[in-house]
C-alpha cells in the first residue's frame, strides 16, 4: 500500500478504522485497527505495508507499527520480504487448502468436544450470539457480519473447555476470513447460512458430539469449496453422510442435509 497523493482514499478508510477504546497501548490499537484491514480486504492480499506512512496515516510513531506488523505476520496475515519490508500475504489455492486442511482437522474435534461439555447457559448464550448474527446479515454491514460470526462459531468452541484448541484455531479463522471476504460477498443464502449454524448448535446443546463434528466439517468443506471455485478451482474437499444421524436437528424441527447437497449460495 503506497499512501501517498494516489491512495488518499485508502488512507481515509484506514483512518476511520481506528478503534476509540478497549486498547490499551498503541501496538495493541495499531494491530486492531491493521487486523481488520486486512481481514476485511480494505489492505488488499499484497499491499506493501511501509512503517512510515503507517505510523503518519495512524498518527502514531513507528515502533508500535513495528510491533503490530510483528504480531501480524506471526498469524499469518502479513510477510516480511527480506530487503523489501512488510507487505499483506497473498492468497492462493494451495494456501487456501492448506488452512481449511488445518480447520477441518481441528475444529470439528473441538465441537466434538463441546457437544459432550455443553451446558445450557452456554447454548443460551450461542443461541444469543447467532442471533446477533441474523441481525448483522440482514444489515449488510460487514464489519459486524464478520466479529458476530466469530462470536458464534467461537461460543461453540469455548465449550470445549480447551485453552489450546482456541488459540490453534484463531489464526486460521482469521486467514479464511481474508478468503470469505475477497471471494464471498455479502450474496449468501442467509436461510441455509442459519440453518447450518442452527443444526452444529443444536447438536452441541443435544449433546451428539458425532453429529456436532459431522455438521461443522460439511459447513466448512462447504465454504472452502465455493471459495476455491470462485478462485476458479474445483472442490477441494468431500461432504460427510449426516443423514443417518440427525435426532437432535429433528427434535429442534431442522430437516437432515445429505451430503451430496450443492448449496449454491452458502456462507
Amino acid at each position: 500500500m503506497r499512501l501517498d497523493s494516489g491512495k488518499m482514499a485508502d488512507a481515509r478508510k484506514l483512518t476511520a478504522l481506528r478503534l476509540t477504546g478497549g486498547h490499551r497501548t498503541l501496538a495493541e490499537r495499531s494491530f486492531a485497527t491493521l487486523h481488520e484491514a486486512i481481514v476485511t480486504g480494505l489492505l488488499a492480499p499484497g499491499e506493501r505495508l511501509p512503517i512510515e506512512e503507517l505510523a503518519e496515516v495512524l498518527e502514531m510513531s513507528p515502533m508500535p507499527i513495528r510491533e503490530a506488523l510483528r504480531q501480524l505476520d506471526s498469524v499469518g496475515l502479513v510477510e516480511n520480504i527480506p530487503h523489501r519490508g512488510a507487505r499483506v500475504t497473498e492468497l492462493s489455492i494451495d494456501d487456501l487448502q492448506e488452512v481449511y486442511d488445518a480447520r477441518l482437522a481441528l475444529e470439528p474435534l473441538t465441537v466434538r468436544h463441546a457437544a459432550e461439555r455443553f451446558t445450557a447457559e452456554e447454548a443460551t448464550a450461542a443461541r444469543a450470539r447467532l442471533e446477533e448474527h441474523v441481525k448483522a446479515y440482514r444489515s449488510r454491514d460487514l464489519r459486524l457480519i464478520w466479529s458476530t460470526h466469530t462470536a458464534f462459531h467461537f461460543a461453540l468452541y469455548e465449550g470445549a473447555h480447551s485453552r489450546w484448541m482456541t488459540r490453534l484455531i484463531k489464526p486460521l479463522w482469521e486467514t479464511s476470513e481474508r478468503y470469505r471476504f475477497a471471494m464471498l460477498p455479502v450474496r449468501m443464502n442467509l436461510d441455509q447460512r442459519r440453518l447450518e449454524h442452527e443444526r452444529i448448535l443444536e447438536a452441541c446443546a443435544g449433546h451428539e458430539p458425532e453429529f456436532a463434528a459431522t455438521e461443522l466439517h460439511n459447513h466448512l468443506a462447504r465454504t472452502a469449496n465455493l471459495i476455491a471455485n470462485a478462485m476458479g478451482a474445483p472442490d477441494l474437499f468431500e461432504l460427510l453422510d449426516t443423514v443417518a444421524s440427525f435426532a437432535p436437528a429433528l427434535a429442534a424441527g431442522i430437516p437432515p442435509t445429505a451430503s451430496s447437497e450443492r448449496v449454491v449460495d452458502a456462507p
